[in-house]
């Protein structure tokens, strides 16, 4: 029988899997599309599912859960200003995962996770943008 075996445990002891999923929740928000493992990908949906929830309730309370799970000020930003607003009509369901072959390396199954209804020039605008500031701090 499978009772209380109620997630994936990925090989990795508790405080790693928190780090991991709090760096992946933070990643998936700031480029609205990541590629990852599919046990990762599959995993991370149910944790990025309730951020969004949180993102969409709006309240003082669920901005400290946000910033508690995901420990970076700015994705937690970007989750109540963009993406909460983004889906609040929608009842559920605010990520894709689909199936994107096997890595090279040991054929892990892969996968492509992303928001439904995504923005597709945030995926890399970040990154461009402090590659943009470190270059007129350095003039």
């Amino acid at each position: 029988m499978r009772h209380a075996r109620g997630y994936r445990r990925l090989n990795r002891t508790h405080e790693h899997r928190k780090a991991l999923f709090a760096n992946m929740a933070g990643s998936l928000i700031e480029h609205e599309q990541i590629k990852t493992t599919l046990p990762k990908a599959k995993e991370l949906r149910r944790i990025v599912e309730k951020l969004v929830t949180l993102g969409k309730r709006g309240d003082d309370h669920a901005r400290r859960q946000a910033n508690a799970q995901l420990k970076q000020a700015m994705h937690a930003e970007k989750l109540f200003n963009v993406i909460g607003p983004r889906y609040k009509e929608r009842q559920g369901g605010y990520i894709r995962i689909m199936k994107a072959g096997f890595r090279y390396g040991d054929m892990a199954p892969m996968a492509i996770i992303e928001f439904v209804d995504r923005d597709v020039d945030a995926k890399g605008a970040a990154d461009k943008a402090r590659l943009a500031e470190y270059e007129n701090v350095e003039d």
